[in-house]
């Protein structure tokens, strides 16, 4: 198992480790809820430097992620981000990526960190054109600081206007005194904040930065529990749950991730699936019945029969109820419409509701 250049940092601040993606992972610190609180109210930080990072540079460089990726890079402009997914060449997805334009010539590609390998396998297939191409996750730390107070508490840690920067762009500064930070206003939680990369050698440095800049602010960190429970009431799409290699993005709501304006792989049955549209869907449902749906339950109709699973479910701590994502068959992908969740063998009565769960 991996670690990262925060685990010993975690581990003496308490955390719960768990094995997450090949890494030695913080689950939770002083516990989910509370910490789902944290960045839902304030402030709180993840270690997500499990993620990975590729460079691709070169006069085909953009050519190469046109082919590669479903979203139209484009339309990028230097310091703008943009979310999209590598489709394969049997209508499901490789995997969801964030996609960072560095400069004309220059992009950073952000993966999850279970698919590190088979995306730089994947692209490398690809890549006819001479594109250099770099796997910096091993040097790269991740830091997501999230919540309504981000910006506060990290302004005096960098010249760069926080507060002004636009969802989905970042910058290039310095941040707690090393050189070279990308800045992004990104995120996964829907609360707001940013996501710092830096080289490991600088990561505990900064980790302590942060937390001095923030304590003025009930700055926490936050461990993967509520990181999952954060991006379910946004209705985010995690991979290997709601999304895989056998799931299509058209079937998973990310048709507006999908351009039919270039070429890219599979583009041309994806189009067909478009046109004559898909047999099931990712919906969002919230539990009417007591009960917790989990990932893989069977969804069932009325009489028992079984249209669709769930593939990712949680008691909402904002919502004070039971939240969840899943795929049904089309006709019963209408808001409003009643399933059931079977939870034991018992029907457990639920309704599709329009994700985001969370309105802030």
């Amino acid at each position: 198992m991996k670690n990262t250049a925060l685990t010993d940092i975690h581990i003496k601040t308490g955390a719960k480790m768990v094995p997450f993606a090949g890494y030695n992972m913080p689950v939770q610190y002083a516990g989910i809820n509370a910490e789902h609180e944290t960045v839902r109210k304030a402030v709180g930080v993840f270690d997500v430097s499990h993620m990975g990072e590729f460079i691709l540079k070169g006069d085909n460089a953009l050519d190469l992620i046109q082919r590669v990726t479903s979203n139209d890079a484009s339309k990028l402009y230097d310091g703008k981000v943009q979310y999209s997914c590598l489709p394969n060449e049997d209508g499901g997805i490789v995997d969801d990526l964030l996609v960072y334009r560095i400069d004309e010539k220059t992009y950073m590609l952000v993966v999850n960190a279970s698919n590190i390998d088979k995306d730089w396998n994947w692209i490398s297939k690809f890549n006819t054109a001479g594109v250099d191409m770099k796997n910096i996750s091993d040097r790269t730390s991740l830091l997501a600081i999230q919540g309504p107070k981000a910006a506060e508490a990290l302004q005096s840690l960098t010249d760069v206007d926080l507060v002004s920067m636009e969802y989905y762009t970042f910058k290039k500064g310095t941040f707690a005194g090393v050189d070279n930070v990308v800045i992004s206003a990104t995120g996964y939680t829907g609360a707001g904040g940013f996501e710092i990369y830096f080289e490991n050698q600088y990561a505990s440095q900064i980790w302590e930065a942060i937390f001095n800049a923030g304590e003025p602010f009930g700055i926490k960190p936050i461990g993967l529990g509520a990181r999952d429970t954060l991006r379910l009431e946004m209705g985010f799409c995690l991979y290997g749950n709601d999304i895989d290699d056998t799931t299509s993005p058209l079937e998973a709501g990310l048709g507006w991730v999908t351009k039919f304006n270039k070429d890219f792989t599979n583009a041309e049955a994806l189009q067909q699936q478009k046109q004559a549209g898909v047999s099931k869907k990712l919906v969002g449902f919230e539990m009417i019945d007591r009960g917790i749906p989990r990932h893989d339950y069977p969804i069932v109709d009325a009489e028992g029969n079984n249209i669709g699973k769930v593939t990712s479910g949680t008691q909402s701590h904002s919502l004070q109820k039971a939240i969840g994502l899943g795929y049904v068959k089309t006709e019963f992908a209408k808001e409003g419409t009643e399933i059931y969740i079977s939870i034991r063998d018992n029907k457990v009565k639920a309704k599709i509701v329009k994700p985001p769960f969370y309105k802030a």
